[in-house]
């Protein structure tokens, strides 16, 4: 199998594998476009946001332009953090199984390409983001910090998914940078909320590789929490449920808001009654099934919106 043929390993039978041009599968894989489930973890944030600061102005007038811009641009922009995260993971992704076969370990394409990538990827994701007022732009921006140091603090600490959280969840300000062109109290609240609710779902999705990390010295949540992780994600989607409850509280939310984080702390538990840490395909299912969480609490705060506009 070439080397533009060759899936990743726990990416196989999507899209890119089976339809995309030979030439440009290693550039989609770099950019997760085979595994697309983080661009919607990413979204989604931004998705509660647009809808909660558009409920809380009464005024729906700029929620579709950020429903479609917010989409594109967590699509490039997790691309672009993914590349980053590649570049600078070579050296360790060839040790562990799970990402022996992403696109630079596996010789698909060079660290000089994937930055070349990288860099029009982040020139599309600032397309988008001047599409915004200034406030907007300068919060966007202020991500990239995080997003810079995340892939290092793995060597570091044990708490990388915090990080994670804090880039993850950026979005959970974007809407109210658009709408409002300023942060609020809800904003801040509704980000530490999604904050708890990243460690969460990236603890599960970290359990697939715990015993390479252990060898290789990766730090992650899941390491630390070992036995403990049905009681951590207890701590951790409880303090999110109860984080976003504060900021539909600050926001004046009705009830269809409420239904939302009903079904989505449904969703949630779940989870943690389900999980099995020793089963890396459950992990990964449990990890992916943090999507449809994420909607159905959208649905509930676009519905709010909805109502509140009328």
């Amino acid at each position: 199998m070439s080397d533009a043929t060759a899936r990743v390993a726990d990416a196989t039978g999507n899209w890119v594998d089976r339809s995309a041009p030979l030439w440009s599968r290693p550039y989609l894989r770099l950019s997760r476009f085979d595994r697309p489930i983080g661009s919607w973890l990413l979204l989604m944030p931004c998705w509660w946001s647009a809808a909660l600061a558009s409920g809380i102005a009464h005024d729906l007038h700029q929620l579709p332009k950020m429903i479609v811009l917010f989409f594109v641009g967590a699509f490039v922009m997790r691309g672009a953090g993914c590349t980053w995260n590649d570049i600078t993971d070579r050296d360790l992704d060839a040790k562990v199984e799970r990402t022996r076969s992403r696109p630079i370990p596996a010789g698909q394409v060079t660290a000089k390409r994937a930055l070349a990538f990288l860099v029009l990827q982040a020139l599309i994701g600032l397309a988008v983001l001047l599409q915004f007022n200034g406030f907007a732009i300068a919060t966007g921006i202020a991500s990239l910090i995080i997003v810079a140091a995340y892939p290092f603090m793995k060597r570091i600490t044990y708490w990388p998914q915090t990080v994670l959280g804090l880039a993850f969840s950026w979005g959970a300000l974007m809407g109210f940078a658009v709408v409002f062109g300023r942060i609020d109290a809800a904003a801040l609240v509704l980000y530490a909320g999604s904050i708890c609710w990243v460690i969460a779902y990236d603890t599960i999705y970290a359990h697939q590789d715990t015993e390479d990390d252990a060898l290789i010295g990766i730090k992650s949540t899941a390491l630390l929490f070992g036995a403990r992780t049905q009681s951590a994600l207890m701590l951790f989607y409880g303090l999110a449920i109860v984080l976003i409850g504060t900021a539909l509280v600050l926001a004046g939310a009705h009830w269809a808001a409420w239904l939302g984080l009903a079904v989505f702390a449904v969703h949630l538990v779940q989870q943690i009654i389900r999980i099995d840490i020793h089963d890396p395909a459950l992990c990964l299912r449990l990890f992916k099934s943090n999507r449809d969480a994420g909607l159905l609490l959208f649905a509930g705060l676009l519905a709010d919106a909805i109502m509140r506009a009328m």
